[in-house]
């Protein structure tokens, strides 16, 4: 669809502010439009109040905020000086526009196999005749469920006073049998994140194999890819047949083995509300070495705040699988205390195996680490 001009106008500050490394969500650009029309406007102040209201940068970035205002709408180039950078985390939507959010970082260093070095690269996947029908089939069945607000008739549980009325009323005043309803139960988001950095080269595709058949399969389930960028590729892997699927996501994601960024594509993640949104009440499983560089302070926020969202959290990293795995990193040592679980990732089978126990009690990782110990 295209816009009008004076719209287009409108929206290219949008994206300007988003590359810009402003976290704004596509909704948010539709209810700028919606605010400047309400408006009238009647001057550049009125658009400027706003930008300032649906937009809305943090406090600490204003003035960045108002000189990209000013460089777009008065032409004041001098104000700022917009542009790509290698720091950056992009984050890639693949269900309609293409557009990309940017949320900046720093240079981090540390993680004896990990680089913060961007690399875009291609991959092309080539498909084995594994059968993984059992786990699709018992997939559906396995996953934690949660008692939903929605209620269905029932031959036991409580009356349903607003049914049972109807009844009476329909009937001339007869009371027959009350109707009884039970609460219905759904299942719970399953949130894939998939470490596609150079260090996890050797089980990307396995992973994404894996997560293929989880979205064909499970009724809510979403799955991004984690590098130098954020990439949301659960539409892709709706794709039955698994060959053009996966092709597909080569097509989709453009950070292959490059660099690791955990921290920052994490709170990427979580700087997007409808991103953040997958993990609420999620059973979030994030597949990755866990060898951030340097320091691990963004990791841990990402990891606190995931784990304060989501029904479980758990990081299977493929390291567990040697008996002289220890979290010793100060990466994990920082985030163990936020994971549920902590297993090993190194094979499809020990993923599928945990993926299929999701809706069984389990100690915390940190109890089980702390007395391994």
């Amino acid at each position: 669809m295209t816009l009008p001009p004076a719209a287009a106008n409108l929206a290219g500050f949008a994206r300007l502010v988003r590359t810009a490394g402003f976290a704004i969500a596509s909704e948010q650009i539709v209810t700028f439009l919606r605010g400047v029309e309400l408006l009238g406007p009647r001057s550049m102040d009125d658009i400027h109040d706003a930008a300032l209201a649906t937009l809305a940068p943090s406090p600490d970035r204003r003035a960045e905020f108002d000189a990209l205002f000013r460089a777009w709408f008065w032409g004041d180039v001098t104000a700022v000086a917009a542009g790509d950078d290698d720091d950056e985390t992009k984050v890639k939507d693949d269900g309609g526009a293409r557009e990309e959010v940017f949320a900046p970082v720093e240079q981090i260093v540390g993680g004896e196999m990990a680089s913060a070095t961007e690399k875009l690269a291609a991959r092309h996947f080539a498909m084995d005749r594994e059968d993984r029908d059992a786990f699709a089939l018992r997939l559906p069945a396995a996953l934690p469920t949660r008692r939903s607000f929605r209620n269905a008739k029932a031959s036991r549980g409580r009356p349903d006073l607003r049914r049972s009325l109807r009844a009476i009323v329909a009937s001339d005043g007869d009371v027959p049998s009350p109707v009884m309803r039970r609460r219905l139960e759904v299942q719970r988001p399953l949130l894939l994140l998939i470490d596609i950095s150079g260090s996890m080269k050797l089980h990307t595709a396995d992973h994404l194999k894996l997560a293929h058949e989880i979205v064909r399969h499970a009724d809510r389930a979403e799955v991004f890819t984690l590098g130098t960028r954020l990439t949301r590729i659960t539409v892709p892997l709706r794709i039955a047949d698994p060959e053009l699927a996966m092709e597909r996501v080569s097509e989709t994601v453009e950070d292959w083995d490059g660099g690791t960024r955990i921290g920052p594509t994490l709170l990427a993640l979580l700087s997007v509300p409808r991103f953040a949104a997958f993990a609420r009440g999620a059973s979030v499983v994030v597949l990755s070495d866990g060898l951030e560089r340097g320091d691990h302070r963004e990791m841990e926020l990402a990891f606190r705040r995931l784990g304060a969202r989501a029904h479980r959290l758990s990081l299977a990293t493929p390291l567990a699988a040697d008996s002289r795995f220890w979290p010793r990193t100060a990466a994990l040592k920082a985030v163990l205390p936020y994971l549920d679980d902590l297993i090993d990732g190194s094979s499809t089978d020990a993923i599928s195996r945990f993926i299929l126990s999701l809706a069984k009690p389990a100690r915390r990782a940190s109890d089980i680490w702390r007395e391994a110990s």
